[in-house]
């Protein structure tokens, strides 16, 4: 049996998912803090198949859904200036103020292209001196490493016309908020599988120890989720509050130093915005001193719009995990895949999304 296969296995799943109703005798809540958990248990029927007392509520885990307004419009003042910007796929549909995305801009001339990777990016600014390249650098963790790699090579080359503008979040400084938050109610959180495999378990112990939360780091398929939410909720029902690694086969407790001291050569935190949550201390990463000549910020000085306030869209409340995306006036009605006012209807990871695939 290979490994895929065996954490899909139907009767190990069915003898888990027992278990998790004869231990869930009373009302129960978790958040998953990942946009491919979201997805997976959609995708794998979990959520239809847990007992009704179990709530799954869906957490800023998303790392588009969580991009500030500014940055968006951040962002899309730099697709209107003389110079080409490299972007992840997921970005495209992104709405900012005044209802332009990068994918509208770009029907109207403007020169955004799609990459893979921040590499992918210094290649084309290598190939073509004698333009300005800019990559959008959004993600959590994960991410950041390669970008910073990429930076670091772009600096030994004296790649002149690559540039990066950093939008990077941390998720643990997210999850101090919302644990420190008294109007968000959780009993228990899965944690993100391919952030922690840079971070490590570390980063999180403040959850137990600090807040009596019960977290369990999860990996992505029906057994993995299954087996995590049944780790939470004994944790729960016996009051032992711990941080466990519940992806061993890929996370290690220590993370990946290598890939974090990458990160911090390159970035170092800073206070910032999320979608949302507002601002959090030390939640985001900027160019550090000797980096700063990638900064697209300083070398364009772009000139965004300020963010509209009443757009109608709940998409922060359904990253905190107050509201369920149904619950929102505009879901499935103004606000549609095919038409979305805010990012988490945009991302294949976000709740909306999510929730409009798999729930109408």
């Amino acid at each position: 049996m290979n490994l895929s296969s065996e954490f899909r296995d139907p009767d190990l799943c069915r003898r888990v998912l027992e278990q998790i109703q004869h231990l869930a005798d009373s009302p129960f809540r978790f958040m998953e803090v990942c946009g491919t958990h979201t997805v997976s248990i959609f995708q794998s029927g979990i959520k239809s198949l847990l007992p009704e007392n179990i709530s799954h509520l869906s957490g800023p885990g998303c790392p588009v859904c969580v991009t500030h307004d500014l940055e968006v419009n951040t962002f899309l003042a730099l697709a209107k200036m003389d110079l080409r910007l490299a972007t992840f796929g997921d970005l495209m549909r992104v709405p900012g103020s005044g209802g332009d995305s990068l994918k509208k801009v770009q029907a109207e001339g403007a020169r955004v292209e799609i990459f893979y990777s921040a590499f992918d990016a210094l290649q084309l600014a290598v190939d073509n001196p004698s333009e300005n390249v800019v990559f959008l650098a959004v993600g959590f963790e994960t991410t950041a490493p390669t970008v910073a790699a990429t930076v670091k090579v772009a600096l030994n080359q004296q790649v002149e016309n690559f540039f990066i503008l950093p939008m990077h979040k941390l998720v643990p400084p997210a999850l101090l908020a919302l644990a420190s938050d008294p109007d968000i109610r959780v009993d228990g959180l899965l944690l993100p599988g391919h952030v922690s495999t840079i971070t490590g378990i570390e980063p999180f112990m403040f959850l137990a120890g600090d807040y009596n939360l019960p977290a369990v780091i999860s990996g992505f398929e029906p057994l993995d989720i299954l087996q995590s939410i049944q780790i939470l909720l004994r944790m729960h029902k016996e009051k032992t509050p711990a941080v466990i690694n519940n992806y061993k086969r890929a996370v290690a407790d220590q993370g990946n130093p290598r890939a974090r001291e990458v990160m911090q050569e390159v970035f170092k935190p800073v206070d910032t915005a999320w979608r949302g949550l507002g601002d959090i201390p030390g939640s985001g990463l900027s160019l550090r001193k000797e980096y700063l000549g990638f900064d697209a910020r300083r070398k364009f000085e772009p000139a965004p719009l300020q963010p509209e306030t009443n757009t109608g869209c709940k998409c922060g409340q359904v990253l905190k995990g107050k509201i369920l995306p149904p619950q929102c006036p505009l879901f499935s009605c103004v606000c549609t895949p095919a038409a979305p006012v805010g990012p988490c209807m945009v991302s294949t990871e976000g709740s909306c999304a999510a929730f409009f695939k798999y729930s109408l």
